[in-house]
């Protein structure tokens, strides 16, 4: 089998694998580069799910990338709006040529003394080999193949359809029919007045604990307004600063107060439910705001939907499923056609890769993140992980422009390996994420930790990782730049760092 080499493996055809291509080419120019994606289309996330309605649940002005503006109306964008900019992205900077679909990678070993990645997978069923300098690993935080959902008693007694979000069919047909969404994330929050508007006869929408919601336009008319009077690329720049800094602004203030700020949240709900509606019960949270994501509603459309009786809201525990629905705790039961179970995601770091460091098997839960970017003792591998409270692609960016830098560092120095290593120091864990939601929870055991103070520390904030990222020092007490050389004794574990 013949093996290639390229100076950087980009994994993932996503929004982050993209913007690491574009960056690649615009910072490290005579570079090469391959981009393998594991489907046979390019979009990730935006490509995977094919559910009614799916939309961004961030303004596109954020989300969308830096070197490239948003034109678009909507600010809140659905998900062929989003595949069309990303089909404009790879045509304007000639990504075609760097793009392989049907690749899975599957595992990588690291060589010290050759300085180099080894990766293997299959394209299109037929086993490949590449070697590179840097593994870019843009593959995103989920399991592709499975999402989550419990195991709900009595599931194999219901008659009816039950659907995943992540597995929609092509032909689903819920005409007239009732439906159910389980859930109360951005996903059920999206479906229900999706449904409601293309034709089931009633969507409920079955949730155990209230989500904090938020509607805004989908349009945003100060974005609108600047494009009448400045050109594209001045008014898109203005426009994501704004908007940057209104959503820090906002999750600082809500944490500082966050009594007050849930008050006014949900008093912001009641006002768009007619008189009477239980907002107490049914969106009136347990947790803090911002302990878990803020689901986001567009143009009011999910309250619209309640508002006009096409969809309703329990808030219960499910007791089990039923031949003709799902029997509640309280006793209750509601009759279903078609349940939905919009019960989130399993996580998985680097997409599940094998890989290995000197012949020693590479786990990232016994690793400490750098920079939010990087693992202790793991040589020229990059993780793209986006924010928690904003944008993806904001965090995106900067860890494209933070790798190209490395790259560019190693050739200034003549070295080859840049790894960051906590040299014997004695730090405080923390959680990967300081987040309550579920997905998160369920697999605390399988991330990687990170610590108190930095470069050790995962930053939620724009402005912190700017300075870090994009314009901080690349050589601290950390990062070592090395010359390839034999293999060592196996890098410490997590817990000797502990």
């Amino acid at each position: 089998m013949a093996v290639e080499h390229v100076d950087a493996l980009i994994v993932g055809a996503g929004i982050s694998g993209l913007g690491a291509a574009v960056h690649m080419q615009k910072m490290c120019p005579g570079k090469s580069f391959a981009i393998t994606e594991r489907r046979s289309n390019f979009g990730g996330t935006w490509d995977l799910f094919r559910y009614p309605g799916i939309r961004s649940d961030s303004d596109m002005y954020t989300l969308g990338f830096r070197f490239k503006p948003w034109t678009a109306r909507k600010a809140i964008a659905d998900a062929p709006s989003i595949m069309g900019y990303l089909k404009e992205t790879i045509a304007e900077f000639g990504l075609d040529r760097h793009l392989r679909y049907d690749s899975h990678v599957q595992k990588a070993h690291w060589s010290s003394e050759d300085a180099l990645w080894t990766v293997e997978g299959t394209q299109k069923g037929k086993p490949f080999k590449i070697t590179c300098s840097m593994l870019f690993m843009c593959s995103g935080y989920y399991n592709y193949d499975q999402g989550y959902t419990p195991d709900f008693p009595g599931k194999d007694s219901f008659t009816g359809t039950i659907v995943h979000p992540q597995h929609w069919p092509d032909k689903l047909d819920y005409q007239g029919k009732k439906v159910i969404v389980i859930g109360s994330g951005a996903t059920a929050v999206t479906l229900v007045p999706a449904m409601a508007d293309t034709g089931a006869g009633h969507v409920t929408m079955l949730q155990r604990t209230p989500t904090y919601m938020v509607s805004r336009p989908a349009e945003d008319s100060f974005a609108l307004g600047l494009r009448k009077i400045l050109p594209a690329r001045l008014a898109y720049a203005v426009t994501r600063w704004r908007n940057v800094l209104l959503q820090q602004f906002m999750f600082k203030l809500v944490r500082k107060r966050p009594e007050k700020s849930a008050e006014r949240l949900i008093g912001m709900v009641r006002d768009l439910l007619p008189p009477g509606f239980d907002v107490e019960k049914h969106f009136t949270p347990p947790y803090k705001p911002w302990d878990q994501r803020l689901c986001l509603v567009p143009d009011s459309d999910f309250f619209k939907a309640l508002s006009s009786g096409r969809a309703s809201i329990e808030t219960d525990h499910i007791e089990r499923f039923t031949e003709k629905g799902i029997l509640l705790k309280s006793g209750k039961e509601l009759e279903a056609d078609i349940i939905v179970t919009a019960t989130g995601l399993n996580l998985q770091m680097l997409s599940g890769l094998e890989a290995y460091i000197d012949g020693e098997r590479f786990n990232v839960a016994d690793r400490i993140l750098y920079k939010g970017a990087m693992f202790n003792d793991v040589p020229n591998l990059l993780m793209w992980f986006g924010y928690t409270n904003a944008s993806w692609t904001l965090k995106a960016d900067l860890t494209s422009e933070y790798a190209c830098r490395l790259i560019n560092h190693l050739d200034a120095t003549g070295t080859k390996i840049a790894v960051p290593r906590l040299k014997g120091k004695q730090v405080e864990l923390e959680p990967f994420v300081d987040f309550s939601s579920g997905y998160f929870q369920r697999a605390v055991g399988a991330l990687p930790k990170q610590a108190k103070e930095a470069p050790w520390k995962l930053h939620q904030d724009y402005a912190k990782d700017i300075k870090n990222l994009r314009y901080g020092p690349l050589t601290d007490e950390a990062m070592c730049f090395e010359k390839p050389h034999k293999a060592a004794t196996a890098a410490p574990l997590l817990e000797a760092a502990e």
